[in-house]
């Protein structure tokens, strides 16, 4: 699992989010931080009390566009 850290325009302070390498989101901060630092530090934190084990299976990009390969150039 990773954290990320966020923020949009709307809302200038820093959020952290937990992924798992499916890229579902797991847990977000309920809490602002004034930096990028603060709030990674934060999120790492509650990764390690969170002591769980990520089971799931990254996403093959590849497969996305399986579709198209069968497509011919001609018009």
């Amino acid at each position: 699992m990773q954290v990320t850290a966020f923020n949009t325009p709307k809302d200038p302070s820093w959020r952290w989010r937990i992924v798992n390498y499916a890229g579902e989101v797991i847990a977000e901060s309920p809490d602002r931080f004034s930096s990028i630092a603060a709030a990674l530090a934060d999120g790492a934190k509650k990764l390690v009390a969170m002591n769980v084990v990520d089971h799931s299976q990254p996403v093959n990009w590849r497969r996305w566009t399986s579709h198209l390969r069968g497509r011919s150039s001609t018009s």
